[in-house]
């Protein structure tokens, strides 16, 4: 991932449900229509200009022009299977944080130095964090523009179930439920990930998982038939019983 910090968080944090109703809504004729009216129909805005927002900030870089592109399919998947919010929530927040530059890189390299800590985070904190990675690349927001970004990332974390704490946050107790795990794993394999690159991937960080406990949960995918995992040393072998993401979401959820 290059560097492209953007300040669309200050817009809007996770946004979960606005984003569950867009891609409930989507397909993929609307993109030669007029987006921004089913747009309206399926947030129920207030106005026009609320509903632009949500789709133009938060809904078309993550689930449209995300990584991976037109990620609003896989998410209707999960959807028209009847996944439940504990596989949701952990999978719309993965490609929320791939859309979200800053977001993924303050969890995978700044919360996860923290380990099991139980040290508020401040808001400050955050805003210090992004003004120093900006500066590094000759960049800069305004103060406004920093505190509100800052305050998105917090509030898209506490409500992606990372954080906890209204006002004062702090980590979460973490749990990324088998079957999630087992479908990111996928996901990251079909977009070639694999063996070792797969166990060490760096998105994993994400859910504040270290390599051991990565490990641990493809073992208990493996023991749940989901996938096959073998390991000598520092070798890796995963194998998956399907080869389109629809195939492997019923093969988990039924």
């Amino acid at each position: 991932m290059s560097f492209d910090y953007t300040s669309r968080l200050q817009k809007g944090g996770a946004l979960l449900e606005d984003m569950r109703r867009l891609v409930l809504a989507w397909s993929d004729d609307l993109m030669d229509g007029d987006p921004l009216q089913v747009a309206m129909r399926a947030l129920g805005k207030a106005t026009g200009a609320r509903a632009k927002d949500t789709y133009v900030r938060s809904f078309r870089p993550r689930f449209i022009h995300g990584d991976p592109p037109n990620a609003w399919k896989l998410a209707r998947m999960l959807e028209d299977a009847g996944a439940s919010l504990e596989v949701l929530r952990p999978f719309y927040y993965w490609l929320t944080a791939r859309a979200e530059k800053p977001l993924y890189e303050y969890v995978t390299n700044e919360l996860c130095a923290r380990g099991t800590s139980t040290l508020r985070i401040e808001v400050n904190d955050v805003i210090v964090w992004l003004r120093d990675r900006l500066e590094a690349e000759g960049r800069g927001w305004s103060p406004t523009i920093l505190r509100k970004v800052a305050r998105g990332m917090l509030a898209a974390l506490r409500d992606f179930d990372i954080l906890q704490g209204k006002t004062k946050k702090s980590l979460a107790p973490q749990h990324l439920s088998a079957e999630a795990f087992a479908i990111i794993a996928f996901s990251l394999h079909k977009i070639g990930a694999s063996g070792k690159g797969l166990v060490h991937h760096p998105d994993w960080r994400l859910f504040l998982l270290g390599d051991h406990e990565v490990e641990r949960c493809f073992l208990e995918a493996h023991q749940a038939g989901w996938l096959s995992f073998h390991a000598a040393g520092n070798i890796f072998r995963i194998d998956f019983p399907a080869e389109t993401f629809q195939e492997y979401v019923y093969a988990i959820l039924g």
